[in-house]
C-alpha cells in the first residue's frame, strides 16, 4: 500500500496497511507449559527459560505432554497431559486466529463490491470519479495522418519482436512459477478434506477471500472453454478479463502475490491474441480504433469526459473498446502486474509498447513514469508526469503530482521548469478544487468528496514538500502539511484505539516463555526478517542486505505473511493430533514451503530483469551469480509476529531496526501512504497509538525471547556505516564482501517513499530533523509519553559503537 501492493505500509497479514496482528486468549500455557494442576513430571526442568531453542543434534527430546497416543496408557489413546495441551496451546492458537481476523473480515465487508470486476481506487487505472475538475486543461492531439499511422505501425510491429524474443527467454521460469501457483491453489480448494466445518478460519476463509477466489475459477472456466471451443471468438476477451481480475485480487489481498506469474501469463495470452487480430484489421482496411459498438456523440462524450485518441476509450469495458484501445488496456495491465512483481524494466517496456499506439494514453504515461522514478531515470520520469498533468482533465491520475513533488525533492533540474512549473499549476489548482470540495461537501456527494479530497491531499502535501525542502519555511510547510492530512482523514473511519491495544494485549497473552514448544521449526537460515515501525530506516538495512551477492530482497510483499494465515491454522490443526512429531513434520513444512516461495520469486524477477536480446553494456553491475543463500524478507508489520517467526525459523535472523522517535514519528506523520491501514498515522491520536503498541511489543519479545531479535539502530548505520555493515553481513552467517558499502551505486531497484533517498547513499544531515517542526509537534510528544524516548543499543554481535564518531544531537525530548 499496498501493496499496492502494494508497498508497500501498515497492513494485516503481509502489507503494510494496518499492524499486523496476532489475536491471541489471555492463556499463557503452551506446549511445554503446565497449569496449577499439572505435576512437575509433566514437563522438562528447564521449560520455564525463555532462551529460543535450536535445531539439530542437541534437540530436547518430546514433552511427555506431546507423546504420541500410541504410548500413552489413556483409554481414549490421548496423553495424560491431553487436556492441558489443549488448554494451553491449541485452544490459545485457536482464538488468536479467531480474535487476529476481525479487523480483515471487517476491511473485506468493505471491499465486497471490489468483486463485481471495477479496479480498485488504489489501483493504477483504477475506478474513474464522475466528476471533473472546473476548469479544463489542454489535451494532445490524435494521429490524423496517413503516414503518422504507418509510422506508428512500424513501431508497434518492431515492438512486439522484441517482447515476443524476449518472452521465449523467460517462459520456462514462469511456467513452473505458474505451475506452483496453480498446485497451491488446488491445496487451497482441499484444505479440511472438503469439508466446510475444517476449512481454515481467517482471511483466506473471509467472505472477501472466498468470493474473489470463487471468481478466478468462474473465470479460468470461462477461458478453457473458449480457448477450447473453435467457434469461440473472444479468447482474447477471456484471458484479459482472468488477467485483470488476478491483478485486481493481488492488489487487494496481500499474501504475497500468489498470481502475479500467472496474471503475466494470461496477459501475455491475450496481448497475442489481440495482436494478430489488430494485423487482420490493418491488412484489411479496417479501422483499428473504431468501437465494436459504435456509441453516439453524447454516448460517447459521456464516457470520455471530452479525452482525445485512445484516452477516450479509458473507461469503457473491454468489449467496448477498438482493438487498439484493447491492446493499450492490456499492455498496461501488464505493465502493472510486473510492477507489483518488483520487475521495474519490464513493467517500463509494457508501458513503452502500450505508448507506441497513441504516445499520449494517460495510464501508460503515469505508471511509466512511475516506474522511471523507481529505476532512478528522474528525467524520464518528470517528463511524462509532466505530459500527464497537461492531459488529464478530469485529474484522476493525480499520482503525477506527487511523482513530480518526490522527483523535484530529490533533483529539482530533472523537471523542466522546476519547483516553479509545479507550484504555479498547485496554485491554481488548489482553489478550483476546494470549490469543487465545498459543493460536493453541500451536497453530500459522497464520491466527490472522495475524489476531491484525495486530490487536496496530493495538493498540499506537495506544496509542503516545496516549502519543506526548497523554502525551508516551516510555517508554510506545516500549514499545507496540516491541511493535507485533514482531507485525508476526512475520509477515513476513526482511528479504534481501543482494538489496537486488544491486539497488542493477546499477543502479549499468549506468546509467554512457556508457549513455546521444544524441538520445533526448521534449522534453515535463508531468511532474515527485517521489522521496526514505518519510516524507521528499514530500507537502508534492506539495500545494505541486499548488495552482497549471498543475500536478494525479495520485496515489501513478504512471503512470509502471504502464508501466515495458513501456517497459523496448519499448526492448530497438527497440534490436536496430541503427537509431537506430526507438530513437528508440519511446522518445518511450512518453513520450507516459505523459503522454496522465496527462492521461486527471486528466480522469477531475475529471469525477467536481465536484459534484452542479451545487451548487458548498460547493466553490468546487476548481480546474477552466484544464487543467493539469504532472502531479506522486509514486512516492518511482522513485529506482531516474531512469535511465529521463532516457532518456523528458530536460527533465522530477525534484524529489528529502530529509529529516533520523535524522527521516526515526523516522518511517518509527513509521509503521503497510499490509502489504507497508515491513514492513522496522518493523525497524532493514531499515530501515537501505534507507536506505543509497537514500543510494547518490542520489549514484550525482549522479554519473552530474549537476544531473539537483534537491534539495529538507525543512527549507527547512517554515522558508522563503515562497521555497522560489516556486522549486519557476519550476524547473517556469510563472508563479509566490500562492495557492500557501495549499496547505493548498484541498480536495485527501491519500491518505497524511500526510492529517492536511498540513492543518495548515507547521509546525517537529517538526524533530529524534527527539532524544526517542535513547537507543532507538543501534542504529539504529550501522546507519545515515555516512549517519546528510546535507550536502545545495536546488539549487533561484535559490534561496538563508537561514540566519538557520532557527535549529531539526536536528543529526545524531555517529557
Amino acid at each position: 500500500v499496498h501493496a499496492r501492493g502494494s508497498n508497500p505500509p501498515m497492513r494485516n497479514n503481509g502489507s503494510n496497511d494496518e499492524p499486523a496482528g496476532s489475536s491471541p486468549s489471555d492463556d499463557r500455557g503452551p506446549v511445554g507449559g503446565h497449569s496449577s494442576s499439572s505435576s512437575s513430571r509433566d514437563r522438562n526442568d528447564d521449560d520455564d527459560a525463555p532462551r529460543p531453542r535450536r535445531n539439530g543434534a542437541d534437540a530436547p527430546p518430546p514433552s511427555p505432554s506431546m507423546q504420541s497416543p500410541s504410548s500413552s496408557s489413556s483409554p481414549r489413546g490421548r496423553p495424560s497431559t491431553w487436556s492441558p495441551f489443549l488448554l494451553h496451546f491449541v485452544l490459545p492458537m485457536a482464538l488468536l486466529i479467531l480474535a487476529s481476523n476481525g479487523g480483515d473480515i471487517r476491511d473485506g465487508l468493505a471491499s465486497l463490491l471490489l468483486v463485481g470486476g471495477a479496479p480498485p481506487s488504489s489501483m493504477p487505472g483504477g475506478g474513474r470519479s464522475a466528476t471533473r475538475p472546473p476548469s479544463p486543461l489542454p489535451t494532445t492531439s490524435s494521429y490524423d495522418s496517413n503516414r503518422e499511422q504507418r509510422t506508428r505501425r512500424d513501431e508497434v510491429d518492431a515492438a512486439i519482436g522484441r517482447r515476443r524474443r524476449r518472452e521465449e527467454t523467460v517462459s520456462r521460469t514462469k511456467q513452473r512459477s505458474s505451475r506452483k501457483q496453480v498446485d497451491d491453489d488446488d491445496e487451497r480448494e482441499d484444505v479440511g478434506g472438503g469439508g466446510g466445518g475444517d476449512r481454515p478460519t481467517g482471511p483466506r476463509s473471509s467472505a472477501l477471500y472466498r468470493q474473489m477466489e470463487s471468481k478466478i475459477r468462474t473465470l479460468r472456466s470461462a477461458y478453457a472453454k473458449s480457448r477450447d471451443s473453435p467457434d469461440d471468438d473472444d479468447e482474447h476477451l477471456a484471458a484479459f478479463r482472468l488477467a485483470e481480475f488476478m491483478k485486481q485480487r493481488d492488489a487487494t489481498i496481500h499474501d504475497g502475490g500468489t498470481y502475479q506469474m500467472e496474471a503475466i501469463e494470461m496477459y501475455d495470452r491475450a496481448i497475442s491474441l489481440m495482436e494478430d487480430r489488430w494485423r487482420e484489421k490493418v491488412r484489411g482496411g479496417e479501422d483499428t480504433r473504431r468501437p465494436p459498438h459504435h456509441h453516439g456523440s453524447s454516448d460517447m462524450a459521456a464516457v470520455t469526459g471530452g479525452y482525445s485518441g485512445l484516452n477516450r476509450e479509458l473507461f469503457l469495458d473491454a468489449d467496448a473498446k477498438s482493438s487498439e484501445g484493447l491492446l493499450c488496456a492490456a499492455l498496461c495491465g501488464r505493465g502493472k502486474v510486473y510492477f507489483m512483481s518488483n520487475m521495474f524494466g519490464r513493467a517500463v517496456e509494457s508501458y513503452e509498447e502500450c505508448l507506441s499506439y497513441d504516445g499520449g494514453y494517460l495510464d501508460a504515461l503515469t505508471y511509466r513514469a512511475q516506474a522511471l522514478l523507481i529505476l532512478g531515470k528522474y528525467v524520464e520520469a518528470g517528463r511524462d508526469y509532466r505530459r500527464v498533468l497537461e492531459t488529464d482533465k478530469d485529474g484522476i491520475f493525480a499520482d503525477a503530482v506527487t511523482g513530480l513533488a518526490r522527483i523535484l525533492t530529490a533533483r529539482e533540474d530533472a523537471v523542466e521548469g522546476g519547483w516553479d512549473y509545479l507550484v504555479r499549476f498547485l496554485e491554481t489548482m488548489l482553489p478550483r478544487n476546494r470549490e469543487a470540495y465545498d459543493g460536493f461537501k453541500l451536497s453530500n456527494n459522497a464520491s466527490g468528496i472522495k475524489h476531491y479530497a484525495d486530490r487536496m491531499r496530493r495538493m498540499h502535501h506537495a506544496m509542503f514538500a516545496y516549502h519543506d525542502a526548497k523554502t525551508l519555511d516551516a510555517t508554510e510547510a506545516w500549514r499545507h502539511l496540516s491541511e493535507g492530512n485533514a482531507y485525508k482523514m476526512s475520509t477515513v473511519a476513526p482511528f479504534d484505539a481501543a482494538s489496537e491495544r486488544e491486539r497488542a494485549s493477546r499477543v502479549k497473552a499468549v506468546f509467554v516463555p512457556d508457549f513455546f514448544p521444544k524441538g520445533l521449526g526448521s534449522e534453515s537460515r535463508a531468511p532474515i526478517f527485517v521489522i521496526g515501525f514505518v519510516r524507521s530506516g528499514s530500507t537502508l538495512l534492506e539495500r545494505i542486505l541486499d548488495a552482497h551477492p549471498l543475500i536478494v530482497g525479495t520485496g515489501e510483499d513478504s512471503v512470509f505473511n502471504g502464508r501466515l494465515d495458513t501456517i497459523r491454522n496448519e499448526i492448530v490443526r497438527a497440534s490436536t493430533a496430541g503427537d509431537l512429531r506430526v507438530l513437528q513434520n508440519t511446522v518445518r513444512k511450512l518453513a520450507d514451503d516459505v523459503v522454496d516461495d522465496m527462492r521461486k520469486r527471486w528466480e522469477v524477477i531475475d529471469a525477467n530483469t536481465r536484459d534484452n536480446d542479451g545487451d548487458d553494456d548498460n547493466d553490468s553491475d546487476i548481480k546474477r551469480q552466484p544464487s543467493p543463500t539469504r532472502f531479506a524478507d522486509k514486512m516492518l508489520t511482522n513485529y506482531m509476529n516474531v512469535g511465529f517467526i521463532h516457532m518456523l525459523f528458530p536460527n533465522a535472523l530477525i534484524l529489528h531496526v529502530a529509529r529516533e522517535p520523535m524522527d521516526t514519528l515526523l516522518s511517518a506523520y509527513k509521509h503521503d501512504f497510499s490509502p489504507g491501514g497508515l491513514d492513522y498515522t496522518s493523525e497524532f491520536e493514531g499515530l501515537a497509538q501505534l507507536y506505543r503498541s509497537y514500543r510494547d511489543i518490542m520489549v514484550h519479545w525482549d522479554e519473552v525471547l530474549p537476544g531473539r531479535v537483534t537491534h539495529v539502530r538507525y543512527e549507527d548505520m547512517v554515522t558508522d556505516l563503515p562497521n555497522v555493515a560489516p556486522a549486519i553481513i557476519r550476524a547473517a552467517g556469510v563472508v563479509w564482501d566490500p562492495t557492500v558499502l557501495d549499496f547505493h551505486r548498484k541498480k536495485q531497484a527501491v519500491n518505497t517513499l524511500s526510492t529517492t533517498q536511498v540513492r543518495k547513499g548515507v547521509y546525517s544531515h537529517h538526524l533530529g530533523g524534527w527539532r524544526r517542526y517542535e513547537e507543532y509537534l507538543g501534542p504529539l510528544v504529550d501522546l507519545v509519553g515515555s516512549r517519546a524516548g528510546y535507550d536502545l543499543r545495536t546488539s549487533l554481535p561484535g559490534y561496538v559503537k563508537k561514540e566519538a564518531e557520532n557527535d549529531v544531537n539526536t536528543e529526545s525530548p524531555s517529557v
